[in-house]
């Protein structure tokens, strides 16, 4: 595969000179963790099904990644070649990362959601030659699967399997013969080791617009994220990091996966959520953080609550994806005893805004947190002028972590020539630098000349006591040009009604014009893998209502 990471190139001196490009690769940390601490633990895997766990010291850690990467090379995968990874959060996900950067092959982790529409586009557009999934994973037979598509997928030359006995399974093929004690196996791990600029990851967007973008990264775009991140939140070798959220998606994969290692901490993972195992996890494990998503932190607090069972150990949930409600983060506070973090990011970048640990709760609530050290952020109009503190507008961010760019689509990398990345969000930054994200570009409802806030009125119907899912979109109106559409999944045995949402929303003192004069009741939402409400086909659905109506 030809990687056409045009973004790197041309900052790769500002970014050395400054320091923020340390050019180390996973590799140096793995090979610094065995030669410090080989026999600290590394990595606690849990299945929740069977109740499995497979542990692994450093020493463990790298001699089975040395084993995996020699077996990889007797398929004929080497320096460039995709290696695609549609697992859950198994221990088998971080090792073939482990093992890919041994020999210069890039991972393409997917989200084991993914069935045959997403996968034979991604395959197909990152030409994987090895597939590497489960046989079945909670009832789905990913196996039969995979062999249907393979025949369509012509660079697709191996599908191997985890969990299966046949010839084509993970343990036959790669973990279980000891490749690493052959004779030609030193020469297999040294030749191809990767440059920290190489492309490491070729991972797709949610795809929350349309079609999903191939995003490249090399150690460098990646590692300096991971460490200022690991910085602010005081994380250490000393910590035990808990990472239930997708390691297929970039929060599980960069603070999940290469984050520990990085601090030569344990790594703790979960591949089902269940509230219930994740506090027994965090108990017996006595993990110190975690980051998920706001669902997560619900779940976590109400057991903990409910149970009686404490979870002293944990310090620290970093919470993202979403605005945090306020009583959520007192309920966390109470029920845990950690300190709820803020955050916000992209697959692009990785985090790029934090609140800080000695910040009050507050700004956890009301705000996205501050950028980490190398990264800038500002908020410009629809002219690209910069707007003062409290306006609302453009977010464009300058990052060392920023992405090589998308794979065969450089016209959409959306970075200018003086590497401004335009986020496609629409955000305010006060007056002490701390970002709230206000809604997606594309979101943005322009009612009679009025802009309508519409990641505010989301985060009120959120708070009703009827409503577990809200999304805010544009209908077209003849009149007004746009009017706001308020699309809802009511919780389990409740109904809502558009009269009761106005009169909550007056209740909550919204300026009319702002209240939404539509309400479609669904009983779920279109949803990218990681969670985030698909608005695009909200508004292809009223489109098409509309169009119903007209004939």
């Amino acid at each position: 595969m030809e990687f056409d990471a045009v973004l790197l190139p041309p900052r790769r001196a500002r970014m050395a000179a400054q320091g923020l490009w340390r050019d180390r690769t996973i590799n140096d940390y793995l090979d610094a963790c065995v030669a410090a601490c080989p026999d600290r633990p590394a990595l606690s895997a849990l299945q929740v099904e069977s109740g499995a766990m497979r542990r692994f010291s450093y020493r463990e850690l790298a001699q089975m990644a040395d084993r995996i990467a020699v077996g990889l090379a007797r398929l004929g995968v080497g320096p460039g070649d995709v290696v695609a990874c549609q697992l859950p959060n198994w221990w088998q996900f971080t090792l073939v990362y482990l093992a890919c950067s041994r020999i210069g092959a890039v991972m393409n982790p997917l989200m084991h959601i993914f069935r045959e529409r997403e996968l034979s586009f991604m395959l197909r557009h990152g030409e994987a030659k090895v597939m590497i999934a489960p046989k079945t994973f909670r009832g789905f037979d990913f196996e039969a699967m995979l062999a249907a598509l393979q025949p369509s997928l012509p660079d697709l030359k191996h599908l191997v399997v985890v969990g299966g006995s046949g010839a084509n399974s993970f343990d036959a093929l790669l973990s279980g013969p000891e490749w690493e004690k052959e004779a030609d196996a030193q020469d297999i791990l040294t030749r191809s080791r990767p440059g920290a600029d190489d492309v490491t990851q070729l991972i797709y967007t949610s795809g929350t617009t349309g079609e999903p973008k191939g995003v490249m990264h090399s150690a460098n775009t990646l590692l300096s994220n991971i460490v200022p991140y690991a910085e602010r939140l005081r994380l250490g070798a000393d910590d035990t990091i808990l990472m239930a959220s997708p390691m297929a998606h970039q929060t599980g994969f960069m603070y999940g996966l290469m984050m520990p290692i990085v601090l030569k901490a344990s790594a703790v993972l979960q591949d089902v959520w269940e509230p219930k195992k994740a506090v027994a996890l965090i108990q017996a494990e006595r993990v110190t953080f975690t980051m998920a998503s706001t669902p997560f932190l619900t779940d976590l607090a109400r057991t903990v609550a409910e149970s009686g069972q404490g979870v002293p150990t944990l310090r620290t949930f970093l919470c993202a994806g979403a605005p945090i409600p306020g009583p959520l983060v007192e309920q966390a506070r109470s029920a845990l005893g950690a300190k709820v973090v803020s955050a916000w990011g992209m697959t692009e970048n990785g985090a790029v805004t934090l609140t800080q640990l000695d910040d009050g709760d507050e700004r956890s609530v009301n705000t996205d947190g501050c950028p980490l050290p190398g990264v800038e952020i500002k908020v410009v109009d629809v002219d690209g002028r910069a707007l003062p503190p409290g306006d609302s507008g453009r977010l464009l961010l300058r990052a060392c972590s920023n992405f090589g760019g998308y794979l065969k689509r450089p016209q959409l990398n959306g970075t200018d020539a003086d590497d401004w990345f335009d986020t496609g969000d629409l955000a305010r930054i006060d007056e002490r630098g701390y970002v709230r994200i206000t809604g997606r570009s594309k979101d943005v409802i322009i009612r009679g000349g009025e802009n309508i806030p519409v990641v505010e009125i989301e985060s009120l119907l959120y708070k009703h006591p009827a409503i577990a899912m809200a999304a805010i979109v544009a209908y077209p109106d003849e009149r007004l040009g746009e009017r706001a559409c308020a699309v809802v999944v009511p919780k389990p045995g409740q109904s809502i009604d558009l009269p009761a949402i106005v009169e909550f929303l007056k209740s909550q003192k919204v300026a009319l014009q702002y209240i939404p004069e539509k309400l479609v009741v669904r009983e779920a939402m279109p949803a990218t893998p990681s969670g985030k409400i698909q608005k695009f086909r909200l508004r292809e659905m009223l489109q098409q209502d509309a169009g119903s109506a007209a004939n």
